[in-house]
């Protein structure tokens, strides 16, 4: 028999602690029995609960004593949110499955917040109630978390929570009266799922000539029309490099010699302003329309990248890395990407100099000058199963990376690699985190019993994609000392070089991509257990990338030799590549300048790659106003801010086709399909009039042309970046499921 603490966390209940979840009464059993057919056991879904209005001050499931400040008012303060997260499944392979997930606020100190009050919107049911759980408070600020979940039923429902007694601060207008709302797909569907990356500005960017965050206007458009259930983030979800130029790090960036750099302390003082810095500029982010709408009402999902804690980190050399200004940073960053991107507590003290307890990861009493008045939740009670945690801990932020896996519904696994952790300029990830990735993955997958048919990875920067280092050995060449040699002595092309370690600027971005010299074996690596996953348990994987600020679809592929179609081709792996939603796109002539440099590589003898000359037209061509994005010759690169949606490409239907689908089986549409020559274009039947004559080029239809186990994906493109209301023209192509059972084609000898 299970443990009550082992059950409590299976049925997905908000596991708080001893005595914060009981079962449900009699009377609510029979209420969900009775409006909800197809939901799960009432004991699984709680009942409602009273706060304890436990001393502020004081806590045994923490670290500290937490700020001495008493709230005379029931009203708590809401500084940013409410944000919502999807977690995880339980009960996949049952009749009775149920949706995890969590609620964020980051409220002023001195209160407890009441509980959180969720029903369907979509049939009569008792309302459920949640008990907010402290992550982290001090005297700024409190950061309050409830676990929720959610019975999956037999059809789309639309899900409503309130937590009252919320206000603003200063005003004290209410929040409480304006509820959110969020949708969970069937229980025989997979969720529809919007993705992105790098929302965003570079330092020194113009915000207001490319109004803003405009996109996010047209992402809850289109969420309005046909609801999203899942919100991707692909990391830079925050651009904190602004701490170097008009933040605390400025005095050590202006430093000119690269040694008295590396040997700069970070005392306790530039930790408490940094903390600051990082703490502010997500309270301003994340609560900034129309994004602050958006996190209120699409569960997220995310994985960081280099921005989220400062530009290029990770990728300059190792020695200048290790010094500890780059360590205290990291540090600080981790600490909020735990708690405003996961709902997570963080560490209980982060790196500083002036105490030598930080230096080292894994301390348990911590830093008392930075737990004075500070109160931090200790983390093995609230982690979730959804995470892989890496084994050793990364070299310069010294946590163990987290990763992410989950189900996306009812035919998607989901796999988010943590690629910045355990990042240095000549590894991505360490070979024991590949391993148990993809040991966990498989196994989860074998265990649906053939009910995942496609796995979703997210990385955080493309992997199918053009080769750049032509650039890298120019930029690496002799012919560049005498230009770094004017810079140090005059500052001649102070642009061109970075500020830490004098290097050219672009370099860390392209020791970024997988596409590196350095990173060739790692890359091949993947791509290869990639292939292993997919040709083992049947299912279809596809890659998500961000990053580069422009759209593209790059594909891997068998090589036509072997004269394998795509619907059995376990080769076949999209890489969509949808970024920034936000961020400025680079210039016209780079796009162009990559679009020719789309040749098909050869990643092994059995595996091609290139990218599709997706993009039939620029976006609003023929509108008056509208400047083309791309030269006429240029199908394959968008320089323009993006996100993508992607959904099952055929809608359930309880018929007598195969699998409970209306159509028939996949592949078959299929046949006939004859492979061009130029693999730039067009590899399978999804993929013919890509673009914006696609029939899921409109983000909202399903086109049915991927079978019952396939993709629609929809990259929605600005076409104007003057544009407040944040216009898309969509871009659509289809994604086979995959079937090679038994497939034994040309050249293929199993």
């Amino acid at each position: 028999m299970p443990s009550d603490l082992e059950r409590r966390q299976d049925i997905g209940g908000p596991f708080q602690g001893e005595g914060t979840h009981k079962t449900a009464t009699g009377a609510t059993a029979a209420a969900i029995k009775r409006d909800m057919v197809a939901g799960p056991d009432p004991a699984d879904l709680g009942e409602p609960l009273r706060n304890t209005q436990e001393p502020i001050t004081k806590d045994v499931n923490g670290v500290g004593n937490g700020p001495q400040v008493r709230s005379t008012s029931d009203a708590v303060e809401v500084l940013c949110g409410p944000l919502i997260n999807y977690r995880r499944m339980s009960g996949e392979q049952t009749d009775h499955p149920i949706w995890h997930g969590s609620v964020l606020i980051v409220a002023a100190p001195g209160n407890i917040p009441p509980n959180l009050q969720l029903r369907c919107a979509s049939r009569s049911a008792e309302e459920q109630n949640f008990k907010a759980t402290k992550l982290y408070e001090d005297p700024k600020s409190a950061f309050w978390q409830w676990s929720i979940s959610a019975p999956i039923l037999d059809t789309e429902s639309e899900w409503i929570y309130t937590i009252p007694t919320l206000v603003k601060p200063k005003t004290g207008e209410s929040l409480s009266d304006k509820p959110c709302r969020f949708f969970i797909p069937s229980r025989h569907e997979s969720m529809r799922i919007m993705f992105h990356s790098c929302k965003g500005f570079s330092v020194g960017t113009d915000v207001d000539a490319w109004s803003g965050p405009a996109l996010w206007n047209d992402v809850l458009r289109v969420h309005s029309e046909k609801p999203f259930h899942v919100m991707i983030g692909g990391g830079d979800q925050i651009y904190n490099d602004g701490v170097r130029v008009d933040g605390p790090l400025r005095p050590w960036t202006d430093i000119a010699n690269p040694k008295k750099r590396r040997d700069y302390p970070f005392p306790e003082k530039m930790r408490q302003e940094c903390d600051e810095y990082y703490f502010d500029n997500y309270v301003r982010w994340y609560g900034h329309e129309p994004f602050a709408t958006a996190n209120a009402q699409i569960p997220q999902v995310n994985i960081w990248d280099d921005h989220d804690i400062i530009d290029g980190f990770g990728s300059y050399t190792d020695h200048f890395m290790r010094c500890a200004v780059f360590r205290g940073i990291g540090g600080v960053a981790h600490k909020y990407y735990m708690l405003f991107q996961h709902h997570l507590p963080p560490p209980i003290s982060t790196f500083t100099t002036d105490a030598p307890q930080t230096t080292k990861a894994g301390g348990e009493n911590g830093d008392g000058v930075q737990l004075r008045d500070t109160w931090v939740a200790k983390l093995d009670r609230l982690d979730d199963e959804s995470y892989i945690i890496g084994k050793k801990l990364g070299p310069y932020v010294e946590e163990c990376s987290r990763n992410i896996y989950c189900q996306l519904g009812a035919h998607i696994a989901f796999m988010g690699i943590d690629a910045r952790t355990e990042r240095t300029r000549h590894q991505i990830n360490y070979p024991e985190t590949y391993e148990q990735l993809f040991n966990h993955t498989g196994t989860k997958i074998a265990a649906s019993n053939g009910a995942i048919k496609h796995l979703i990875l997210l990385l955080g920067v493309p992997i199918a994609y053009p080769r750049l280092q032509w650039l890298e050995n120019i930029l690496q060449s002799p012919i560049i000392g005498p230009i770094r040699f004017l810079n140090k002595r005059f500052g001649i092309a102070g642009g061109f070089f970075n500020q830490f370690d004098g290097n050219v600027d672009l370099l860390d971005d392209l020791d970024d991509h997988y596409t590196a010299h350095q990173h060739k074996k790692e890359r091949k690596y993947l791509v290869e257990r990639l292939q292993t996953i997919a040709k083992e348990y049947n299912v279809r994987v596809t890659i998500l990338g961000g990053d580069v600020h422009l759209a593209a679809l790059g594909r891997f592929y068998s090589s036509p030799k072997l004269a394998i179609p795509a619907e059995r081709d376990w080769r076949y792996m999209p890489n969509i590549i949808s970024s920034a939603i936000t961020n400025k796109p680079p210039p016209q002539a780079v796009a162009n300048l990559l679009a020719k440099r789309n040749k098909v590589h050869h990643l092994d003898p059995e595996t091609d790659e290139t990218l599709l000359e997706l993009f039939d037209e620029n976006p609003g061509a023929g509108q008056e106003g509208v400047k083309p994005k791309t030269s006429d010759s240029n199908h394959a690169t968008m320089p323009s801010r993006n996100y993508a949606i992607i959904t099952e490409s055929h809608a359930y239907a309880p018929t007598n086709g195969v699998n409970g689908y209306a159509n028939g089986v996949n592949g078959e549409a299929g046949q006939g399909f004859q492979l061009p020559k130029n693999p730039r274009e067009p590899l399978h039947l999804g993929e013919k009039d890509a673009g914006t004559k696609h029939p899921a080029a409109g983000g909202i239809e399903r086109s049915g042309l991927a079978g019952p186990d396939g993709l629609d994906v929809t990259i929605k493109v600005e076409i104007s970046s003057g544009d407040p209301s944040g216009k898309t023209q969509g871009y659509g192509f289809s994604v086979p499921g995959l079937d090679c059972r038994g497939y034994k084609g040309q050249g293929e000898k199993w």
